[in-house]
């Protein structure tokens, strides 16, 4: 099994969030793990946004746990795939990239998200969403 792990699920492992035991959980129970470079994007930024005495700890500590993950890049191929989720489902832009990301993976990539409206995305085009 391959575990795609989107960027709200990700955070969890460096913010006092609810379910963040649950997200922790699930990435420590998949020898294999997968997200994006959009997801690395997302994580920076909501890291600066939230934090202010531990920003760089966890910083530190979040490039030093990508090394666990296959980082997708954003390619060509990701991007059209993106586009035809998008116009399919008519989900928002950054999902549709995260879901197009999780499809490249594989057939077997199960989607790991607390993003409820990502998460209907990901069902309603085939893909096995835990989280919520």
């Amino acid at each position: 099994m391959t575990l795609y792990v989107d960027s709200s699920a990700l955070i969890k492992r460096y913010l006092e969030e609810e379910e963040a035991e649950d997200a922790v959980a699930h990435m420590a129970s998949d020898p294999v793990l997968v997200t994006s470079a959009l997801t690395v994007i997302e994580v920076r930024r909501n890291l600066t946004r939230i934090l202010t005495d531990d920003f760089e700890v966890m910083r530190t500590r979040f490039t030093l746990d990508l090394d666990a993950f296959a980082v997708l890049p954003l390619d060509a191929q990701v991007c059209a795939e993106a586009a035809r989720i998008a116009e399919q489902t008519l989900c928002r832009s950054l999902d549709s990239i995260h879901l197009a990301a999780a499809r490249r993976a594989g057939t077997a990539t199960i989607v790991l998200t607390f993003d409820q409206r990502q998460a209907e995305a990901a069902r309603s085009i085939g893909l096995s969403v835990i989280g919520c």
